[in-house]
């Protein structure tokens, strides 16, 4: 199906608006470009493009916009510029952290695209708007659109592809507002995570289910309750996981069906605020009754990797070094790890963390590939262990990253036997 905004993307420059625009807060994000822009100057490239909607994160943190259909931001050594529709040129113009927003139609884009068609028609237009700003050579991030730097090329703009992603990782080392920003998302994660919680610290057991208003209490009740509570907290989510017994031992299983008593159960909620686009995440495991030794002693040797990790948190380790950490506490415990057995179906089977922001996965890695964490870095520690015999357990936090350890984000109770408080 073609959208409507689809439909009348030709006509674009009308100011007729297909339905009510999703308005953003200006992001507050003091953007350092300095890398880019030395980048570019080594290179003796004149400018850096990218070509995407609102959706690809490191377009909303350069532009300081979202728009649901693809626009355009030039960084060049003077500054960073916007090309977009008029459909968007006046929200573009009031919320933009850009030093120059131009609508298409300053490009004739209407005739151009009548003369050539869209593909060429637009492929003209970013040549033009390229031009206006100095710009025959232009470097664009691995996910530009093929066609597109096809197009340019065809115009006779030398594309080059930038392949080190340096906008990611400018996004990773987080401003004051920004931690701001993922710490309001992750007071309204804790809020879902009670929510959750006390549904199954209250419930009642029968025939060893959980049992809720006389129904039984089931894995996808418990996410609409954790969604409903989300959005009154002004956040919103894809997708949560609550899962039971064996669906808990695979890190990704979102869970389904009753939830059962004397079984562990793992709820790992990732939101993200509705305006500001930073997402938080954090894990808990619990279990209603007694769901065994064995399940117990992996509860603590879980929480006692995260412990461990946490404390080896600073500026100047890298991400290999934390894992590491938790890897030394739970293989000393007996358990498998993939860095003791890289095949391992069962034990540590996944990186202890990774970088939250605009992204819920984003730079840096906290695994064997990790690099060094710097100040301002925000990640999840987030050991785990997994058998489908016993069930899952994995702890989160969700941290920032200071000169001589940490700073947790997360204000909320580390305990396996659930309660309503």
């Amino acid at each position: 199906m073609v959208s409507a905004l689809e439909l009348g993307s030709v006509t674009d420059d009308s100011e007729q608006y297909m339905w009510p625009p999703v308005r953003h807060p200006p992001m507050n994000v003091d953007v350092d470009l300095s890398s880019l822009r030395e980048y570019l100057e080594a290179e003796a490239i004149d400018g850096y493009c990218i070509d995407a909607d609102g959706t690809d994160s490191d377009q909303r943190y350069v532009s300081g916009f979202t728009a649901p259909d693809p626009y355009q931001t030039l960084v060049t050594a003077e500054g960073v510029h916007l090309l977009v529709s008029g459909l968007e040129y006046g929200r573009a113009k009031a919320d933009a952290s850009a030093d120059s927003v131009t609508r298409r139609s300053a490009y004739d884009y209407q005739q151009l695209v009548a003369d050539h068609g869209p593909y060429e028609g637009k492929c003209r237009m970013l040549v033009a708007f390229c031009a206006d700003h100095g710009v025959d050579s232009l470097a664009v991030p691995r996910s530009f659109p093929t066609g597109t730097a096809d197009g340019l090329r065809a115009q006779g703009l030398e594309v080059t592809v930038e392949p080190e992603g340096i906008i990611e990782g400018v996004r990773a080392t987080k401003t004051e507002w920004e931690r701001e920003q993922i710490q309001a998302s992750q007071r309204a994660n804790e809020a879902a995570m009670a929510t959750a919680e006390a549904l199954i610290a209250t419930a009642d057991i029968e025939d060893g289910v959980l049992v809720h208003d006389g129904e039984p209490l089931t894995s996808e009740r418990v996410k609409t309750e954790i969604e409903v509570t989300l959005l009154r907290q002004g956040c919103g989510l894809d997708d949560t996981i609550v899962a039971c017994g064996a669906d808990g031992a695979d890190p990704h299983n979102r869970g389904s069906g009753p939830l059962e008593a004397d079984e562990l159960i793992v709820v790992d909620i990732f939101p993200r605020d509705k305006e500001t686009g930073y997402f938080a995440d954090m894990t808990r495991t619990f279990a209603r009754g007694d769901p065994g030794e064995e399940a117990r002693r992996r509860y603590e040797v879980t929480k006692a990797a995260y412990e461990a990790a946490l404390e080896a948190v600073e500026a100047g380790v890298t991400g290999a070094d934390v894992h590491d950490v938790a890897c030394d506490v739970i293989e000393d415990a007996g358990y498998d790890t993939l860095r003791s057995d890289p095949s391992a179906e069962t034990g540590f089977i996944h990186g202890t963390g990774h970088g939250v922001g605009l992204d819920i996965h984003e730079a840096p890695s906290v695994s064997p590939a990790g690099g060094e964490l710097k100040v301002g870095h925000v990640i999840t520690i987030e050991p785990g262990l997994y058998d489908p015999d016993v069930g899952g357990v994995r702890i989160e936090d969700l941290v920032v990253v200071t000169e001589d350890g940490y700073e947790n984000l997360t204000d909320y109770r580390v305990g396996l036997e659930p309660t309503a408080e």
